[in-house]
């Protein structure tokens, strides 16, 4: 059934007998930490108080608009004179002394309802994390030198009446160090509520849970951080305060052994309760990795694949030149060609430099038929002009200087 199937039941005095109990089945339920937080939500939500501002807050002075006409906003504002107070806007959310937006009412919906199997799926959640030390330690508390978790006390520890004795049995089991942690833990709250009655917090401790009181909560209950609690009346919000599985919990054998009845196992549904049974887990073996690597499963599963596609990233063939080749394979030749013309005209304006720094202006071959093919051009121009006959044109013959002189008078 379990990996530890029996408990060992501790004395309350140094000496004592040990003895043995079974494990109960509500410790091997599921855990489930979303149904513990979603109930705990709900349920710490119905011990609020409600509360209200004054409905008259606001409204408190005799105010009216003062309509259109007047360059001002048409706000009720408060009439009379003689004080700064006369023409102030009023009522408003957004004035002085106005009301406040949206004013909060006492029947709002405080309370919420949730289903007891939730709430039941909820406590067995958190008594099945109770018993597993590794989910103890994370919440914080300290069960480094306790015998065994969880720690199951005889009976004679119900009948315990003295706080001295509550001491002397914790640290006879070394669960004293876990108080000693919440009463140095004890501060001062920040905020408001320290002047409403709830001016201290501090951590949580043991959480003592007894079948029949015969004076065990007077003896633990002055202790700090320690709670003392009825099996018939386990809540969540004891069992995981704030919503968090692991609470370090305290048992008496009489307590201990009438989970069974309260809750059922595996086979039988709980005597306690109406039509009720655990719930079950959806795998037996959680272990994966086990249930994976067992010869069973590896036998009939297929080899592994060797090998994978690989899966080609996208490049940009703008900047990545084998992608751009994949693309246009004449791209590589224009490259070629652009290369060795490159290549060519600095070759040439090399050239060009040094025949002109030795005087000597040096062109090539392309250049020289191009001025060739010019000069024929102009030639061909020129004889055409000559062929055709000029009219109108006036033109002065000069021989001598004197006869220009002559020229230029005349023409003034």
């Amino acid at each position: 059934m379990a990996a530890r199937p029996v408990v060992t039941v501790f004395p309350t005095k140094e000496g004592g007998a040990k003895g043995e109990i079974a494990m109960p089945a509500v410790f091997l339920a599921p855990i489930r930490d979303d149904i513990v937080a979603f109930v705990h939500t709900n349920v710490a939500k119905n011990a609020r108080q409600s509360y209200a501002v004054n409905r008259m807050a606001g409204h408190q002075t005799s105010a009216a608009s003062w309509g259109t006409g007047r360059a001002v906003s048409r706000i009720p504002r408060v009439g009379g004179g003689g004080t700064s107070r006369s023409g102030q806007a009023a009522f408003g959310n957004m004035c002085r002394k106005g009301r406040m937006f949206a004013p909060t009412k006492v029947w709002r919906r405080w309370n919420r309802h949730v289903n007891v199997n939730q709430k039941r799926f909820a406590v067995v959640s958190a008594l099945a994390a109770s018993a597993l030390p590794s989910l103890v330690l994370a919440r914080g508390h300290r069960i480094m030198q306790v015998n065994e978790v969880p720690l199951v006390l005889s009976n004679d520890a119900a009948s315990t009446t003295k706080t001295k004795d509550a001491v002397a049995i914790l640290k006879l089991y070394g669960a004293f160090e876990d108080v000693e942690r919440c009463k140095a833990s004890r501060k001062i709250r920040t905020g408001k509520g320290k002047m409403r009655n709830r001016r201290h917090v501090q951590r949580r401790g043991p959480l003592v849970i007894y079948d029949n009181d015969e004076g065990i909560s007077k003896a633990f209950r002055n202790l700090s951080g320690v709670e003392c609690a009825q099996v018939d009346r386990l809540g969540l919000l004891q069992l995981a305060p704030g919503g968090h599985v692991g609470r370090f919990c305290v048992w008496t054998q009489a307590a201990f052994a009438k989970l069974d009845a309260l809750y059922g196992s595996a086979r039988r549904n709980a005597s306690l309760k109406v039509d009720y049974h655990l719930p079950r887990n959806l795998m037996s073996n959680s272990d994966l990795a086990r249930l994976i690597n067992s010869d069973e499963i590896q036998s009939v599963v297929r080899p592994a694949k060797k090998g994978s596609a690989l899966v080609s990233r996208k490049k940009n063939p703008l900047k990545n030149w084998n992608a751009m080749v994949k693309l246009n394979p004449a791209a590589a030749g224009i490259r070629r060609r652009a290369l060795r013309a490159e290549k060519k005209a600095k070759a040439d304006k090399i050239a060009h430099v040094e025949a002109k720094r030795a005087g000597k202006v040096a062109k090539t071959s392309a250049q020289v038929a191009k001025a060739a093919e010019r000069a024929a051009g102009k030639k061909a121009f020129f004889e055409k002009t000559n062929d055709q006959p000029v009219h109108n044109e006036t033109r002065f013959i000069v021989d001598s200087d004197e006869e220009a002189e002559s020229a230029d008078e005349d023409s003034e």
